[in-house]
């Protein structure tokens, strides 16, 4: 097997190198503070696509910062007892998708909440206003602004947490058998969601990103991964790294290795050792990190890519664990 990162024995250990702010427990407190003041309102209308035995909607609600977000749902047409309920997350720049895996779910008796991560392919918005530059990427969005709470990923965790107290709070849904799921930047959210909603009862997550942002940048090479952004951020807005420790340090603030002690979902985590594009090193930091229930799925010689058999391991999963 290549190397790319570190040999599993060692990964195994790894728990992480970027900076924990000193304030981050009060910065998550004060954040989710803010997100108990927000309404559980949603507004629900009925898709265009539509499948026999279920109900396809487009579900609205007013996220953290007004921002409005859209989530696909989907329901069984008949919910004689509460349900279970699966929470899906989107890979980077994306959107939530197809309907039929949604459908797929809810022809099984699930409920279905697909969300568009805000500002990206689907069709959330983002009114957040910073100062400083964005670039091409979402995790420095924020790094330049006097205030630490405008960091993008704050909300974007927070809407997480929203979507799951939502559909836990529906007649028919079952709120102690919700779980979620995601590869990639849906895998962080999946862990964020986790982090935040302490009733989630399942966690799926496949190889995430949004952690160790240090080990990243000091150890692996960037250049052609999804975390190039902060490359490029030094690049353009700090070239002589005076303000690197400042840097790392604000990042952490959204580093879910640093979040991932307060998960109390069991979970489920799905690793590709020959993984470039989030290097396992910085999967393993979240992993390792978490003190709840969990298990590693381990794929030796696969990459930032589909992983077979995934799928059918997490409906099972799924099945035993709901």
């Amino acid at each position: 097997m290549p190397i790319v990162d570190m040999p599993l024995k060692e990964l195994k250990k790894y728990k992480g190198k970027n900076e924990r702010p000193k304030d981050f427990d009060i910065y998550w407190d004060k954040a989710l503070a803010d997100l108990n003041a927000q309404s559980l309102e949603y507004k629900l209308e009925p898709a265009a696509f539509q499948a026999e035995g279920v109900e396809c909607y487009h579900l609205y609600f007013t996220g953290v910062g007004g921002a409005k977000i859209h989530c696909k749902f989907v329901k069984p047409a008949q919910t004689p007892s509460p349900c279970r309920a699966l929470l899906m997350f989107h890979g980077y720049h994306c959107d939530s998708g197809d309907w039929m895996d949604k459908v797929a779910y809810a022809k099984f008796g699930y409920v279905v909440a697909a969300m568009d991560t805000r500002g990206q392919g689907g069709l959330s918005n983002d009114p957040l206003t910073v100062e400083g530059a964005c670039l091409e990427g979402q995790i420095i969005k924020g790094l330049d602004d006097p205030n630490p709470e405008k960091m993008f990923y704050r909300n974007v965790f927070l809407d997480t947490a929203q979507i799951a107290r939502i559909v836990m709070a529906l007649p028919y849904v079952d709120a102690n058998r919700v779980a979620a799921t995601g590869f990639s930047q849906g895998g962080a959210l999946t862990v964020a969601c986790a982090c935040l909603e302490p009733r989630l009862k399942l966690a799926c997550t496949g190889y995430p990103f949004l952690t160790d942002y240090r080990r990243v940048w000091e150890d692996m090479d960037i250049g052609i991964s999804a975390y190039c952004e902060i490359k490029n951020y030094f690049r353009y807005r700090d070239p002589m790294h005076e303000r690197e420790a400042e840097v790392f340090t604000r990042l952490g603030y959204i580093d879910l290795h640093n979040l991932a002690d307060r998960i109390q979902a069991k979970v489920v985590m799905f690793t590709a050792l020959s993984d470039t594009v989030c290097p396992p090193s910085t999967q393993f930091a979240i992993y390792n990190n978490i003190k709840s229930e969990k298990e590693l799925v381990v794929y030796p010689d696969y990459g930032h890519e589909y992983l077979p058999k995934s799928g059918d391991i997490i409906f099972k999963l799924l099945d035993q664990e709901l």
